[in-house]
């Protein structure tokens, strides 16, 4: 069973514009046959012609209301709640951008491993799985909070940047990311770094995270023999990362693991049949996009008035 919501139903209102468009659309054809009608006999001009004035106008007037609805729908914020496979959790997804992430022991580098590995899990996360974005070196940066919306979600991942400042603060992207999760009900963080911990202390982390009870998962970046980076040499320190996921009850892989990746998937995601709701408002958008493209199109096309 489908059921319809609204989040913002005050502009329901604005769909009395499409009766009140019928009512103008017929008023007004009305009024031009019977202009057509002092001069001429449009019946038979139409027959002789081969012009259906009426059912030309019919199509227009189906688009136009088409484009109301959409408009509206997509302004009302329509959603539509469904059963599916989906997770209970809440993930932010923190990634490392610390010089050591551009090393060249993954292919291209570690960072751009990162990233596809982080729009692979979004991928993978099912309908209506809330997701944030924050990347990490130094400081900390909240790229996106908490949100529904996928392609959001993976653009935020691919703005993401080497930042110049130095070290690699995992506690405090940790924490932030902990932070952004308040209020959710079961919460995760996903960790992609290359465990490359310079700043911060991985026990108050480990104590932040029980207290919250926040699942803390890492991924694996870099390879034991390290690659270089601006000439320095950098190695994967998978110890840090597998200690956190431990201690916190998240699960630890490697992303050179390509086997085994969509299985780590689904154990983070621990998915289970139930409602969830989908927000239409983008794809309504596109839709009244495309509807206002046709009726532009056939106005100074088939459709245009005749003089």
């Amino acid at each position: 069973m489908v059921n319809i919501y609204f989040l913002y139903p005050q502009y329901l209102y604005f769909l009395f514009a499409i009766p009140l468009l019928f009512v103008i659309h017929f008023f007004a054809l009305n009024y031009k046959r019977k202009v057509a009608l002092r001069f001429a006999n449009f019946d038979a001009i139409a027959k002789i012609k081969g012009i259906d004035f009426f059912s030309k106008n019919i199509v227009m007037l189906i688009i136009s209301s088409l484009l109301i609805l959409s408009i509206v729908f997509s302004l009302s914020g329509m959603q539509l709640e469904t059963t599916a496979k989906a997770t209970d959790f809440s993930f932010i997804i923190a990634i490392d951008s610390s010089q050591s992430m551009n090393s060249d022991d993954l292919n291209p580098t570690r960072i751009a491993v990162a990233k596809e590995t982080a729009k692979n899990f979004i991928d993978s996360s099912g309908i209506g799985t809330k997701i944030g974005v924050v990347s990490f070196s130094g400081s900390t940066f909240v790229i996106n909070e908490l949100s529904q919306d996928k392609l959001l979600s993976k653009n935020s991942i691919d703005s993401i940047e080497i930042e110049t400042t130095g070290g690699t603060d995992l506690e405090d992207a940790v924490i932030n990311s902990i932070n952004l999760l308040r209020g959710e009900n079961s919460k995760a963080v996903i960790l992609i770094s290359d465990g490359q911990l310079n700043s911060g202390e991985i026990e108050d982390t480990i104590y932040y995270a029980n207290k919250n009870d926040v699942l803390v998962h890492t991924i694996a970046m870099g390879t034991s023999e390290g690659g270089y980076f601006d000439g320095a040499l950098s190695k994967l320190d998978s110890d840090t990362l597998k200690a956190l996921s431990f201690n916190t009850g998240g699960v630890s892989f490697d992303v050179q693991d390509k086997n085994n990746l969509t299985n780590a998937f689904n154990e983070i995601l621990q998915f289970n049949e139930k409602q969830v709701k989908v927000d239409y408002s983008r794809y309504l958008l596109f839709f009244s996009i495309i509807c206002f493209l046709l009726i532009f199109f056939l106005s100074n096309t088939k459709f245009l008035n005749l003089p």
